[in-house]
């Protein structure tokens, strides 16, 4: 449903996406995860028909981005990281107004629009304006309105930014649930327990560039699936191992001085992007 080859985007002399290439199947929950400033929205944005590349090519659904933006738009829906909804009108003029831009029938718009608002859990707010919406209200409604008029692929750029952990869990069930409707979804995030818990496959982006790219369990299963962390002198040694055992006899072996402790856990996207890049993610 999506691919891209060599998709590249630079804003004068700064490179913000890099040689991008991968492709994302039809019904999948693929994440790109990385740092603020990786590139995400950016390859978002030209996904979307937003912003043009600089080199490479895309196709969504089958189509160019540069050559067919309007038939991308048609079978696209976007729930922006930036909440852009109407404030002075209600959740169902919201829905509303974006059924009516895709010329959909007024019993097909009506229909939907119910059916949505009871898919994200608005149903009893409907007729508030939207101004009087929490910030996790707002986006719910955000991916109701990306899902308005059916689309074959759904962009998620940071859905759950700034949100507190109950509304962010909603979210995820929201996302869950659309994979069961065959929905081909691509969100970015910087949450890594969020990547962990939504995606089939991540790509982990860093500096425009894709560094890594596999199942959450693939990714960690390669370094180890389970992390040693020996604490001495302030410092934190990190080891990577297949099996608890292995990382208990290590760490046991390697904590005996009064000063040294060690914890053992189990490895996550965040320690897979640190061997590779040497930073967190911020």
């Amino acid at each position: 449903m999506i691919r891209l080859e060599a998709l590249t985007k630079y804003y004068g002399e700064i490179r913000a996406v890099h040689s991008l290439t991968f492709s994302v199947a039809r019904g999948e929950v693929f994440g790109l995860l990385g740092p603020n400033g990786a590139g995400k929205t950016t390859t978002i944005r030209m996904l979307t028909t937003l912003t043009k590349p600089t080199s490479g090519r895309a196709w969504v659904a089958g189509y160019d981005v540069v050559e067919e933006p309007l038939e991308v738009k048609r079978r696209i829906g976007i729930a922006p990281q930036h909440l852009n909804l109407d404030g002075e009108l209600t959740a169902r003029e919201n829905l509303e107004f974006h059924g009516r831009l895709y010329h959909m029938p007024r019993s097909e718009r009506r229909r939907r629009i119910e059916e949505l608002l009871a898919f994200v859990g608005l149903e009893e707010r409907a007729d508030d304006l939207v101004e009087k919406f929490s910030g996790g209200m707002k986006r719910r409604l955000l991916i109701a309105r990306a899902l308005m008029h059916s689309p074959e692929v759904l962009f998620l750029d940071e859905p759950t930014v700034g949100l507190d952990p109950a509304t962010r869990r909603k979210i995820w069930d929201l996302i869950r649930s659309l994979r069961g409707e065959g929905v081909t979804v691509l969100m970015t995030t910087h949450y890594i327990e969020e990547a962990e818990q939504l995606c089939d496959r991540v790509g982990i982006i860093d500096r425009g560039e894709l560094i890594a790219l596999d199942s959450p369990s693939q990714l960690k299963r390669r370094l180890g699936s389970f992390t040693v962390e020996v604490y001495h002198s302030g410092r934190v040694e990190r080891r990577f191992f297949p099996t608890r055992e292995e990382a208990l006899e290590y760490g046991a072996e390697h904590a005996r001085c009064d000063a040294c402790d060690f914890s053992v856990r189990e490895t996550n996207l965040e320690d897979v992007f640190i061997e590779l890049t040497g930073r967190r993610i911020e």
